[in-house]
């Protein structure tokens, strides 16, 4: 019936692997702007990945915004992804350990609005000591596509029972895209939505939510059977 007995963990970046506020928040700092702290930043949940939909900003961030372009701060934003912008603590090990276990098919799926993001990608995470070309798949998703499709496609393409695939996300999106395609979804609310927003609104379980990058790693290790979770 399936191809593959390895198992499948499709990565999410922003708010998931890479710490998506930090970055943010340095990028607007260049245009004299400030979003924030972080538990605000979160109910602007859509705030980076619609960087062109205005009516996710505050009044002053719109009217500073349409000053400076979108298109200048996108440029910013590259810029701070490829040379400051980090891994959340621990995930750069956990892909390497991913990377090398054999049984393993690991790789990631990303909206990232950079320029040029796979691009961007490829320099983040070789700042991490990750050559994307060791990860079994990178691909990115316009802003107008759902990740399903992309996850199925995936998912099929090495032909891994749904039941040993997984998904690494921290949106809701995430979590229905990992449902529809039969997959097990790792969330975290350390990124793009917070843990009430998560479980109250999409009545997602507390039980697959990490609240940190700490936890969502020793949970993939254990469920992964990697050696370290021993």
């Amino acid at each position: 019936m399936y191809k593959s007995n390895k198992r499948l963990l499709i990565l999410d970046a922003d708010g998931t692997t890479i710490d998506a506020f930090s970055a943010i928040e340095a990028a607007f700092a260049r245009h004299g702007l400030v979003i924030g702290d972080e538990a605000r930043f979160q109910k602007r949940h859509n705030l980076l990945k619609y960087l062109g939909g205005l009516k996710e900003f505050p009044t002053i961030l719109r009217k500073n915004l349409r000053k400076n372009s979108r298109a200048r701060l996108v440029d910013s934003l590259t810029t701070v992804y490829r040379e400051e912008a980090a891994l959340y603590d621990g995930i750069a090990d956990l892909v390497r350990e991913l990377i090398a276990a054999p049984d393993v098919v690991v790789g990631v799926v990303t909206r990232n609005i950079t320029n040029d993001p796979l691009e961007t990608l490829r320099q983040l995470f070789l700042r991490h000591d990750i050559d994307i070309n060791d990860l079994d798949f990178l691909v990115h998703v316009p802003l107008g596509e759902k990740k399903t499709a992309q996850f199925r496609a995936i998912r099929e393409q090495f032909g891994i029972n749904p039941a040993r695939a997984y998904v690494c996300g921290d949106e809701h999106k995430d979590f229905a895209a990992a449902i529809h395609t039969g997959m097990h979804p790792f969330m975290v609310s350390y990124g793009f939505e917070d843990h009430d927003r998560l479980t109250a609104k999409f009545a997602i379980p507390d039980e697959l939510i990490a609240r940190t990058s700490d936890e969502l790693c020793r949970r993939v290790r254990h469920a992964l059977d990697l050696a370290s979770s021993r």
